[in-house]
């Protein structure tokens, strides 16, 4: 048993470095590689350090972003659980190396196309990052603090925070950049839910048939999912029956349609899309 929980363990962490390693690469190179050399800059923290990088000129995008982090870990460490907390690390100082250690630059000559593919990116890659147990620091930190401490909603503070940031930006950038990345940030917001919607969403099935106790046993044995029984009756012959529920990928619709019908061709099959699934077999809840 325990040898089982420390290979979960191992598996879990594994998996979850690899989604936050991901993540760096893809936003990096949406940051380094397009963002950067247009003049942009992005929301959150590392906005704020592009607009330090382009007025001083001095160090790079990726070790300014380890700067202004630091102090935002020496507060997190305090409020947050130490989970997140580590993991958030390991993201902060991937993302800062890979956006240093990108070199090259996109071909893109269009503003409006190198928004569009920055922004694409970037939010492609922060939905990696935050599928994991973990972030890349920076705002995720510093709202899940104000909203533990003074209960301020982040999605509120997040807003708050980027419009002050843009509003500021108008006195250091060319207004015509403060645009586009204001642009680029809503590409980068609605792929980054795009992402993690792909990433939540499962199938909720709900199966009638005389013969669930045989459905219920193949979508066990077949698929390695689990089934609850709901009481249900007819409404027209008022017979009470057993309908079945499992929550499955979405990739085995398929394969849980195709049992349930070699089993009874007259099964009735009620498919809806869930948002967000926690539990074994599926996500893990996020500890802040």
């Amino acid at each position: 048993m325990k040898k089982l929980l420390y290979h979960r363990f191992i598996s879990s962490v594994l998996w979850n470095l690899f989604l936050i390693s991901a993540g760096s690469i893809v936003f990096g190179i949406g940051l380094k590689s397009i963002a950067i050399p247009h003049g942009f800059i992005t929301g959150g923290i590392s906005g704020v350090t592009l607009l330090f990088y382009y007025v001083s000129g001095l160090l790079s995008p990726g070790l300014w972003y380890l700067i202004v982090n630091i102090p935002i870990f020496l507060v997190g460490w305090i409020h947050v659980s130490r989970r997140f907390f580590f993991y958030s690390l390991f993201g902060m100082v991937a993302l800062s190396v890979t956006i240093d250690l990108i070199g090259f630059t996109f071909p893109i000559k269009e503003p409006i196309l190198a928004v569009l593919a920055g922004g694409a990116l970037m939010g492609a890659g922060a939905g990696i990052i935050l599928h994991s147990l973990g972030s890349a620091g920076g705002t995720d930190i510093v709202g899940i603090i104000l909203n533990q401490k003074f209960n301020v909603r982040i999605g509120t503070f997040y807003f708050a925070f980027n419009i002050v940031l843009f509003a500021f930006s108008f006195g250091f950038l060319d207004a015509d950049l403060v645009l586009y990345s204001l642009f680029m940030s809503f590409i980068s917001s609605q792929t980054l839910d795009y992402v993690l919607t792909i990433f939540n969403q499962r199938k909720m099935v709900f199966i009638i048939s005389d013969l669930n106790d045989k459905i219920a046993k193949a979508i066990h044995t077949r698929l390695n999912r689990g089934v609850t029984f709901l009481n249900g009756s007819g409404a027209y012959t008022g017979r009470e029956k057993k309908i079945i529920l499992t929550v499955i990928h979405n990739y085995q619709l398929k394969r849980v349609e195709e049992a349930v019908l070699s089993i009874d061709p007259e099964a009735f099959i009620i498919t809806e899309n869930t948002f967000n699934v926690l539990g074994r077999g599926f996500s893990k809840r996020k500890v802040y």
